[in-house]
């Protein structure tokens, strides 16, 4: 039986591969991306249970962009459960712009959103592992950096006790079956069976 319950308000959060062009002027608006695949897939196996899903994922952003407008587009939602997916742009940004996060700022801030969370919500969590797969070859350099953030979600889910759903894994798995450019064509952003891959482990995480 999923953890999920009824009437919940489950609210999705994160960066570009969450936005996946969802329309900002309405905020029921999911994108077109693994949100609206899960919460599609749940809805329609659970009508009973009335469930709402919002997102609020924006393309480009890091933690510390989460922790800029987590108030407004976390806190003041009042969901009942949030799935924080975030990271990738936090490695992505050292190599593209010479702007890194360090793994101790990365830590720092995810912790700061979790601790909010907790103070001010009574909401439950789903920490989304952050993926990168070596295409083009020059990603492959990223893993020094990305590595160390991934230890970092993990080690939260376990203090926090969150669901997890550990996406670096399942895409190194996929790889083996089509090549990375199938499931992502930059390395990064999902084709729309990596977005259905993200779905269908985050359904698995939330026992749904």
């Amino acid at each position: 039986m999923t953890k999920i319950e009824d009437q919940a308000v489950v609210l999705f959060q994160g960066d570009s591969i969450t936005d996946c062009g969802r329309n900002r002027e309405t905020g029921a608006d999911l994108g077109r991306g693994y949100a609206l695949m899960a919460a599609g897939l749940f809805q329609s196996k659970y009508p009973e249970k009335q469930v709402k899903f919002i997102n609020r994922g924006i393309s480009g952003n890091r933690v510390k962009d989460l922790q800029g407008r987590w108030q407004q587009d976390c806190i003041d939602l009042k969901p009942t459960w949030i799935s924080i997916y975030i990271g990738i742009n936090d490695t992505w940004r050292r190599y593209d712009r010479n702007d890194p996060t360090s793994t101790e700022a990365y830590a720092a801030g995810y912790r700061d959103l979790i601790v909010q969370t907790k103070e001010k919500l009574d909401a439950k969590l789903i920490l989304v592992e952050p993926f990168v797969l070596p295409v083009p070859e020059d990603r492959k350099a990223w893993r020094e950096d990305l590595d160390p953030k991934i230890n970092v979600v993990r080690e939260l889910a376990r203090e926090f006790q969150a669901l997890y759903v550990p996406l670096d894994g399942l895409f190194a798995q996929a790889s083996t079956q089509a090549p990375p450019a199938y499931w992502a064509p930059d390395g990064v952003h999902p084709s729309p069976a990596g977005h259905a891959l993200i779905a269908k482990a985050w359904l698995e995480a939330v026992h749904a």
